[in-house]
């Protein structure tokens, strides 16, 4: 097999941050599979070259930020959910043509299906944010069934431009919305650097949602963000943002190495240590 059927990577500048490297060079040995899974800083101008030459060294891999829209616009096949959020975060070669996908809406539904089995039962979603990750949650929310989505966003626009492009069962709202639309909100997302390390201060009262709402927060740095740990005060379910990371490289690796890693106790425990080493 040619050395580059072996590698795979994820691409981003900067991408020194990123956690993919332990995650898969960990299923990588867990399965006795000789490979390799490495950073790439690429810059917006050097994007377009790395794309059209990865093949000769790699078998694929992911794209993160600043390069997702770009990946959209470069692969030549899209899976339904790149196609849907207008992002790609992970890239492979199929009959010669160089593919992309989008695992974030995957990953975030796996992990709350890990952590609250049926959690999209009777769901009423507000999901604070419109950025690219509100694309992929937005998506993973309508696909399991979910018809009243409430975007909220400081600028209404981008909020407004989320619910053209899902349509159906979404509605924008601004901040100020934020304690009425919370009073029968049954899954309260979070897909905005609130509460991120770096990122800016703020707090949300959680005093009007209901006693069985559900609170995530696809930050994971730090695991137990401002809200997360405001929602765990008032007695409310919380899922941290560390699961949907695991969960979204899955289907990935298996693409490229051709097995199916499990998301175990252990990879976490694995990865909390590298985010606390980190620090």
């Amino acid at each position: 097999m040619a050395e580059s059927l072996h590698r795979a990577f994820i691409c981003g500048h900067p991408v020194a941050h990123s956690r993919s490297p332990v995650i898969h060079n960990f299923w990588l040995t867990q399965h006795g599979i000789e490979g390799s899974y490495e950073r790439r800083d690429v810059a917006p101008e050097a994007f377009s070259l790395f794309i059209r030459e990865f093949p000769r060294f790699y078998m694929g891999g992911n794209v993160t930020i600043p390069h997702k829209e770009s990946a959209w616009r470069l692969v030549e096949t899209r899976d339904e959910a790149a196609e849907t959020i207008g992002a790609v975060n992970t890239l492979w070669l199929q009959d010669g043509r160089i593919m992309g996908g989008n695992t974030d809406t995957y990953g975030f539904a796996a992990n709350l299906d890990m952590e609250l089995a049926g959690w999209e039962k009777n769901a009423v979603a507000t999901v604070l944010g419109a950025g690219g990750a509100a694309l992929a949650v937005v998506h993973a929310l309508q696909s399991r069934g979910i018809r009243d989505i409430r975007i909220v966003n400081r600028t209404v626009s981008r909020a407004r431009a989320v619910v053209d492009r899902f349509k159906g069962g979404t509605s924008a709202h601004g901040w100020e919305a934020v304690p009425d639309l919370l009073s029968d909100t049954s899954l309260l997302v979070n897909t905005t650097s609130l509460g991120m390390h770096g990122g800016p201060e703020g707090h949300i009262d959680l005093a009007p949602l209901p006693d069985s709402a559900i609170v995530t927060d696809i930050v994971y740095v730090p695991l137990r963000t401002p809200l997360l740990a405001s929602a765990a005060a008032r007695g409310l379910r919380t899922v941290d943002g560390l699961g949907m990371l695991l969960h979204q490289a899955v289907p990935g690796f298996e693409r490229w190495f051709g097995v199916r890693p499990e998301v175990t106790p252990h990879l976490r425990e694995i990865v909390v240590a590298d985010l606390e080493a980190g620090k």
